[in-house]
């Protein structure tokens, strides 16, 4: 993502909130990431770079080592932590040092709002700290991903799976709908229509991928039958209203579609990158999703800019947390 994250989004970051939001960045080593932190300071963020490096930031970025960000609360979530993963003291103690894992200890805890790593960090690295140190949000049972695009008429829409989980059965395929839909929700501010996607529009074609998705579909209005869904459906029949009526005249999401749930990652990961470079579509992500509280990855290939807008999506994210559940 190079583009800035749009003015209305961030507008809506910093009048939404009594206090800037709190979002830990693990890496203050890296100078995209000090840039990033000076920037975010008028954008409705309160950025805590974890080191100590001053020469280049504006006054307003909080700097603090790993054991700064120790607080008691902090301290009692790795001792949960580390008591039920049955490490050993060297264990504990290496878990104390490392910033990734204090900073998910951080948001998990309420000390921070969110946090945002990757620049340095492989992202394995990143979403096992995640895990660990935040869990997953009540009612989920798997970390997903989605990328946030603005189309080139300025309309907002989600894919997903773009990132993270490669064969999803039909309970994940469930799962990443409906956080999708609450990250769609939460980003853009508009009601989700979630489009189930397939080579096949209410069975026009039938193969075990088809009913994977017809199956995953059921399960997620099961589970939320508030939730504006169908599937399985073509993108075209999805996204294009004439083609809806033709193809899925019945369906009440069939040309409304905002949120669109590929059947597996190969899916999702090619379908984001033909938006963004062949439909012109500014793509943002990915967002991690399924989490209590928003912890972020960056690509070690990122820019000043990438760091800015994945930093404000997560402060958007927090805003609607669910912190209730225990240590994951």
């Amino acid at each position: 993502m190079t583009e800035p994250l749009s003015s209305g989004w961030v507008q809506r970051l910093i009048d939404q909130r009594a206090a800037p939001t709190a979002v830990v960045l693990t890496e203050g080593e890296d100078q995209r990431v000090r840039q990033a932190a000076s920037q975010l300071t008028d954008l409705g963020v309160r950025p805590i770079l974890v080191g100590r490096w001053r020469a280049d930031l504006s006054r307003e970025v909080e700097c603090r080592s790993v054991h700064e960000l120790h607080t008691a609360t902090v301290a009692t979530r790795l001792d949960t932590l580390a008591a039920r993963k049955e490490w050993s003291a060297e264990k504990r103690q290496e878990a104390g040092a490392d910033p990734l894992l204090v900073a998910a200890c951080s948001v998990g805890s309420g000390e921070a709002d969110a946090a945002v790593a990757g620049a340095v960090s492989p992202s394995g690295d990143v979403i096992r700290a995640a895990l660990r140190g935040i869990g997953l949000a009540p009612g989920t049972a798997l970390l997903s991903s989605c990328f946030l695009l603005e189309l080139g008429t300025g309309v907002p829409v989600a894919f997903a799976d773009c990132a993270v989980v490669p064969e999803p059965d039909s309970e994940g395929l469930a799962d990443i709908a409906l956080s999708t839909a609450r990250t769609f929700g939460a980003l853009a501010d508009r009601e989700p229509v979630v489009a189930m996607l397939s080579f096949s529009t209410g069975g026009s074609a039938d193969h075990p991928t088809v009913r994977l998705v017809r199956e995953a579909t059921a399960l997620a209005l099961q589970r939320d039958p508030s939730l504006r869904i169908d599937g399985e459906l073509q993108f075209d029949a999805a996204f294009i209203p004439s083609v809806a009526a033709s193809k899925a005249p019945d369906s009440t999401v069939a040309g409304e579609g905002n949120v669109f749930v590929f059947p597996n990652l190969a899916a999702g990961n090619i379908g984001y990158k033909i938006a963004e470079r062949i439909g012109n579509a500014s793509a943002y992500g990915p967002i991690l999703q399924g989490l209590r509280a928003p912890m972020n990855d960056l690509s070690r290939g990122c820019s000043t800019q990438d760091v800015v807008n994945v930093s404000l999506i997560s402060a958007l994210q927090a805003a609607g947390a669910d912190r209730t559940a225990v240590v994951g």
